[in-house]
């Protein structure tokens, strides 16, 4: 079998054949001719007519055998109507770029599970290059706006990606989990740009957004999707029910060893109140019994921490309100001014906290992802620009599939 027939079979170029073959010590350098006499512009544009001038360029491929392997072909210019006289497509390698398709699907593989460093490395590569096919593989997704369709839950959030409250403004579906857009900054403005980009007529199909009870967003959502129901993250308003029970936790007067006993220490039996009624062992729940015959004020403090639970465990959808009102007027009775000034704010953030629990979305999915963007962030130790970390978060998160040449 002749090395170039070889070479055709198993590098299996697309509409190319390989016409010859040069192994060195370290290289492998093997020349193509297209099988097409047709000459195609990047955007798309085919034509017959051609100019004189011809070169030849080379393009990284998959190593074989330990050696470097480059695809050299002759490349000709096409004189498009649209874009002027530009160098013409080539199937097997995207435009402008210097490595073939095969070459980033790989490296793309890579980085969605490694740093570039490490990919570089591995791929015998600059990181620079390896930056380079990140934000192809990106750019070639998000030029089909057809991944914006089928947008009906949405949920908000921002991440610190660097000190000085440098900030991330995330967008994801709840119901494919991809991140949809990164932006820079935490404002208005950046979350505007998203539904700028969406277009009035999906705004209208989306039905409910998340986030969490700061107002920057809740504007702009409010502003480009009034149909849409905004519901404010269950955590956050978890996290008021604590904070509440721990002051009331401060201002109780050490117990007696009667209520300590159990819980080996007064100290140790905050950690029984923070949790669950469920996680109790025998000695959090003598703690807990304890303060029932002798500090009423605090157990009452942890029993409307778990009925405020509740709403999220038990209590059905369609009850939520009504549950949510009589929760707020028992608060009020118990005389524990904690609790009166929660009663305040969750009355301000009321129709968003009913509305998460109606619709069972909340931040959650978002935390979830904010900790893969700290894990992206952080095995890179840092990105150089918020361009190249947007680009490893559209990669890693965004949905992107890759397809390695081993799938074909």
């Amino acid at each position: 079998m002749r090395v170039t027939t070889a070479f055709n079979r198993v590098l299996d170029i697309p509409d190319a054949d390989v016409v010859s073959v040069e192994i060195d010590d370290g290289e492998i350098v093997v020349g193509l001719r297209s099988r097409s006499r047709k000459l195609r512009c990047p955007c798309g544009y085919t034509t017959w007519a051609r100019y004189d001038s011809r070169g030849r360029r080379r393009w990284r491929h998959v190593d074989v055998a330990h050696r470097l392997l480059w695809l050299e072909a002759e490349i000709r210019r096409v004189d498009c109507p649209s874009c002027g006289v530009r160098t013409e497509d080539v199937p097997w390698a995207r435009p402008r770029a210097r490595h073939s398709r095969d070459f980033e699907a790989v490296v793309g593989w890579l980085t969605q599970r490694a740093d570039k460093t490490t990919v570089a490395t591995l791929m015998r590569s600059s990181w620079e290059a390896i930056d380079r096919i990140v934000a192809r593989l990106v750019a070639d997704d998000r030029r089909d706006d057809s991944r914006l369709d089928g947008l009906f839950k949405l949920g908000v959030d921002e991440i610190r990606y660097k000190r000085g409250h440098k900030y991330l403004t995330i967008v994801a579906d709840h119901d494919s989990g991809r991140v949809v857009w990164v932006a820079e900054g935490r404002t208005k403005k950046a979350l505007a740009s998203f539904f700028e980009l969406l277009g009035p007529t999906r705004c209208e199909l989306v039905q409910a957004v998340s986030m969490d009870m700061t107002t920057i967003y809740r504007e702009a959502a409010r502003e480009a999707v009034p149909n849409a129901v905004i519901c404010l993250d269950q955590f956050h308003a978890m996290k008021w029910v604590n904070e509440a029970l721990d002051l009331v936790y401060r201002a109780t007067p050490r117990a007696g060893a009667d209520i300590a006993a159990g819980a080996k220490g007064w100290s140790r039996g905050r950690t029984a109140l923070r949790y669950g009624v469920e996680h109790l062992d025998d000695d959090q729940r003598a703690f807990i019994n304890g303060l029932r015959r002798k500090r009423y004020g605090l157990f009452r403090a942890w029993e409307l921490k778990e009925s405020y639970r509740d709403l999220y465990k038990i209590v059905d959808p369609a009850d939520a309100r009504v549950y949510l009102a009589a929760w707020c007027t028992r608060a009020l009775r118990s005389r524990l001014k904690p609790f009166a000034a929660l009663v305040k704010r969750i009355r301000r953030h009321f129709d968003g906290l009913i509305a998460s629990v109606e619709h069972g979305i909340s931040n959650s999915r978002l935390e979830g992802i904010n900790a893969k963007i700290r894990l992206i962030n952080n095995r890179a130790h840092g990105h150089r620009s918020v361009e190249s970390l947007a680009n490893s978060i559209y990669l890693g998160l965004g949905g992107i599939t890759i397809q390695l040449p081993t799938q074909r």
